[in-house]
């Protein structure tokens, strides 16, 4: 049984972002795709705001609190794009909720996902406190109980569940990789199960999953699919062009998962669409004005990259093109690691090379020979010549100024944060600049109230979604938009900052020697080690123990070394500080008492009595040293089988473990190093003055509506869902899918945490086949099953939990006879006994396209006429061969009509090839 549930990008759903889903087969639990909202949702900037807007919850709250408690239960995790939408809070359930499950993925959705929740973090973490004072709580409570269990996970103080950048590593570097095409069959629970990544088109390394399942079928998992080819991908394989369809081993699936985001848009043509961003880029630079393009990190700015790289080299323009983005340089470096997995128009002769002709090539190609192995053939193709990067809009400013004309490409898309929000607050200010969005982004955000504020702008034809390109409008009027920022502490609150933090160290260095006191305190003196080796070897030993314990150096004599200042035990037996020395002699006195005495002496000699300064004898408490020996009676070394142990267990280690540890450690030594000053969190409101032009240009890479009414039909699912829309979309592909006579009506659109149920009439159950049954059966093959017909009888049997099918015995068929001979003694005089006839059974499905050409391969020609009938052989006068036509009629029923001849027999002999043919 199949049981699906949106947590989050459902249908019939005004918020159609993020995208998670509980995929439910039998009892495996797969957790497709784990998207993150956007942390900053804002009302519109344009529209009235009412109060009691502040004080709303979260609109995230309800998908974080049911995935939080369905992580530790999951099986199988599927990852399909590497955008936030679809694996961004993938690293916080990771290392918070417990989503330790097996994760799957393509190669470039890791490294696309990597980079795009890093710098979708470090920006949130850059402008607000997320879980700081935790973090500092957890860290103090560690070092003041040493030895106890770890600390639980710092609560999140601002309810946004942002991830560190060490958890993002951690999170991605599990995932499982798989290339296109590659099955891949799971073990342990999800045993039994197939999963098979496709492209998709839209991203780079975008999948579309297909689950097989023995008991529940096919399932295709297929959201924000592109069939069309673009400048840096080839389109989705769902359609393939030369075989005039859909891939065949995409089709008739058992269940469809699809989104119909898109389905009441007509997306204008994709020259019209360059020739708008080109002419609006070029006119404005030509201006002396800039413009800001808002864009992802990882994703979609690759296609913005190559045709504005192509468009500069094409007509020499000088203008800067300025990437604002932490993770720039790191995510071209990945992208020109994975070349295999590009596509499209791009190639390494017109897309980061200066040119096209055969000069330019050779010298490229000579240039190319002299680089290092960084500018290697595939790094080569994709180095943007005229792409700046810079990590902040200050490093951008001491650059360019402000006046001088530029295309700014600045992350997030969304513009409710980071660089782009930054700049957009004294961008838009400026008259003649242009804002120009390729994207509507999510509900809630800057960018989705700019699009919204340009739609209402156009005119009704004129529209995004009627397949036209717009006009660029004036925006005017004056808009309030919070900034964050961290900004240094100066002055009286950096004062106040030292004081604290000077008082705090002083505390610390009280508590730590008092704990130092207290330790001396409960030790138990010795005896020269000249005197008693004994006990000099036990001290000896005990200290080798908390020395490999507690991880401390040693030298070869057993010495501890310097470690931060404090030298250790050997060093201090030998003269105990300064407590042995006499302060008027100078000389040193050892006590000798039947209890070990240890402190400040005086100068008495008495015991009892004493001269001006008291003397202080130490009792208690009393540790009585015992030798450690074993049944040989010699010395167990504890220190030499933990450091043993120790050694044991770095070599057990893999590389990639000891390279994570190596990291760490250079993360930490470069924070030591680099310290950051002081800091605080500030949110200011200000009042920005519009003055600049708006334009929007569809750029998202996504199939239209009349992409998906073409291929949904195509696919002709036995089942569909229907995901990640809104009530009009869902309700206009349902309405187009129920106008086509063979499109399945079973079709769902679930709404947020909305289980659907498929399958519930079926029930499986689990049994053994007996070796003697599986000797006589007859197998025949079915692609790659092996089916039979099987009558017996079901045994239980007490060693086996699982029952049995076993042949029938010689019992029942004595019982089978003598009902026969009851019913022959019935029946009348002189009529035949009853035989029963044997029935077989054919499974597979026909496809008139393969018998046509199985016709071809021994000479029968066939033609199709449509309506799904196929036309085979010649019906001519000097032949009295005549046609057959092959119908496929409904619920699996397939026609044969035509004259008894040699092709009939032909046709029906090819159409008997291509089933299993299983008889009783």
């Amino acid at each position: 049984m199949i049981t699906f549930t949106p947590l989050s990008g459902a249908a019939r759903s005004s918020k159609t972002t993020p995208l998670s889903y509980l995929l439910q087969i039998d009892d495996v639990r797969i957790l497709i795709d784990c998207g993150s909202p956007d942390w900053f949702p804002e009302p519109s900037p344009f529209q009235p705001v009412h109060p009691e807007d502040d004080a709303q919850i979260p609109p995230w709250k309800q998908y974080t609190d049911e995935l939080e408690r369905i992580a530790p239960t999951v099986d199988l995790v599927l990852l399909s794009h590497g955008d936030l939408a679809h694996c961004g809070l993938y690293a916080w359930a990771h290392a918070r909720w417990g989503l330790k499950a097996p994760a799957y993925t393509t190669l470039p959705v890791q490294a696309m996902g990597r980079i795009a929740v890093t710098e979708d973090v470090e920006g949130i973490r850059e402008e607000e406190e997320i879980d700081r004072l935790a973090l500092t709580e957890s860290s103090a409570d560690e070092d003041g109980n040493t030895g106890a269990s770890p600390p639980p996970p710092p609560k999140v103080a601002t309810g946004k569940f942002v991830a560190t950048a060490i958890e993002v590593q951690d999170a991605f570097d599990s995932l499982n990789t798989l290339r296109y095409s590659q099955p891949t069959h799971l073990q342990g629970k999800c045993q039994g199960l197939t999963i098979t990544p496709f492209n998709a088109g839209h991203t780079l390394g975008g999948t579309i999953w297909k689950i097989r399942s023995p008991s529940s079928g096919t399932i295709i998992y297929a959201v924000n699919v592109n069939h069309m080819r673009e400048r840096h991908l080839d389109g989705t394989v769902l359609m393939r062009q030369a075989a005039g369809g859909v891939f065949e081993a995409l089709a008739r699936p058992d269940l469809l998962i699809t989104d119909a985001d898109r389905v009441p848009v007509i997306t204008s043509r994709r020259k019209d669409r360059d020739a708008a961003l080109i002419d609006t880029i070029t006119s404005t630079l030509s201006s002396r004005s800039s413009l800001l393009l808002p864009c992802d990190s990882s994703t979609r700015i690759l296609e913005l990259l190559v045709l504005l790289d192509q468009h500069w080299n094409y007509s020499k323009l000088r203008y800067p093109i300025c990437l604002l983005s932490r993770t720039g340089r790191e995510m071209l470096t990945f992208v020109r690691a994975m070349m295999e997995w590009l596509g499209g128009t791009i190639s390494k002769e017109d897309v980061g090379e200066e040119g096209t002709n055969l000069r330019q090539n050779q010298n490229n190609k000579r240039r190319r020979e002299d680089d290092n192995e960084e500018d290697a053939l595939g790094a080569f193709a994709l180095r943007f010549k005229h792409l700046e990067f810079f990590p902040n809009p200050q490093a951008l400013l001491q650059t360019y100024s402000s006046k001088d004309p530029k295309l700014i490409l600045a992350v997030p898309a969304s513009l409710s944060h980071g660089p782009s929000r930054h700049l957009f607050s004294d961008f838009a200010a400026v008259p003649d600049n242009v804002v120009l969005l390729t994207g509507r982004h999510e509900e809630g955000t800057l960018a989705r109230s700019l699009f919204e504020k340009w739609n209402d702008s156009q005119r009704p034809e004129d529209r995004w979604d009627k397949g036209k390109i717009g006009r660029n409008v004036m925006v005017d009027g004056s808009i309030k938009l919070k900034l964050r920022r961290k900004v240094p502490l100066a002055g009286v609150e950096l004062e106040i900052y030292q004081q604290k933090e000077q008082a705090a160290k002083e505390k610390e260095a009280a508590h730590q020697a008092s704990l130092a006191r207290n330790q001396r305190m409960l030790e138990a003196d010795e005896d020269d080690s000249d005197t008693d080796d004994s006990d000099d070897s036990d001290a000896d030993e005990e200290d080798e123990v908390r020395e490999a314990l507690a991880g401390e150096p040693m030298d070869m004599d057993g010495d501890t070394k310097l470690v931060n200042g404090k030298a250790k035990k050997k060093a201090d037996r030998g003269m105990d500080g300064a407590d042995w020395l006499d302060g008027d002699e100078g000389i040193t006195k050892q006590l000798s008492f039947d209890i070990y005495l240890k402190g400040n002496v005086s100068k008495a000699t008495s015991f009892f009595k004493n001269s001006g300064q008291g003397q202080r004898f130490r009792m208690f408490p009393y540790v009585d040293k015992k030798r450690r020996v074993d049944e040989f009676g010699e010395t167990v070394d504890v220190g030499m089988w933990l450091r043993k142990g120790k050694a044991l267990e770095e070599e057990a280690e893999s590389e990639d473990t000891k390279d994570y540890k190596r990291r760490l450690l250079a993360e930490e030594d470069a924070k030591k190093a680099n310290r950051e000053p002081p800091f605080k969190f500030v949110t200011s409101e200000v009042e920005i003055q519009l003055a600049c032009r708006l334009l929007f240009i569809d750029m998202e890479g996504l199939n239209d509506g009349r992409a998906v009414k073409t291929i949904v039909p195509q696919i002709n699912p036995r089942k569909m869902i229907i995901v990640h829309a809104t009530q009009h979309a869902s309700e206009a592909l349902i309405e187009s899918c129920n106008n086509i006579r063979s499109m399945t009506k079973d079709i769902f659109a679930p709404d947020v945490h909305e289980s659907v149920k498929i399958g519930q009439q079926t029930n499986s159950f689990s049994i053994n086949i007996s070796d003697e049954l599986l000797a006589s059966l007859k197998i025949s093959r079915f692609e790659d099953n092996e089916i039979a017909y099987v009558r017996g009888l079901v045994a239980a049997h007490a060693t086996s939990t699982i029952p049995t099918l076993e042949p029938i015995t010689s019992a029942s068929i004595r019982t089978d006879a003598s009902s026969e001979t009851k019913a022959a003694e019935q029946r009348r005089l002189g009529s035949r006994p009853r035989v029963a006839l044997p029935h077989s059974t054919m499974i597979g499905e026909l496809k008139l396209t393969v018998l046509k050409s199985r016709l071809a391969a021994v000479g029968v020609q066939a033609e199709l006429i449509g309506e799904g009938v196929l036309i085979c052989g010649t019906n001519t006068s000097a032949d009295t061969v005549g046609s057959v036509a092959v119908r496929k009629l409904a619920k699996g029923k397939i026609q044969l009509e035509g004259n008894v001849s040699e092709v009939y027999y032909t046709v029906r002999r090819e159409i008997y090839n291509l089933h299993a043919l299983v008889a009783a």
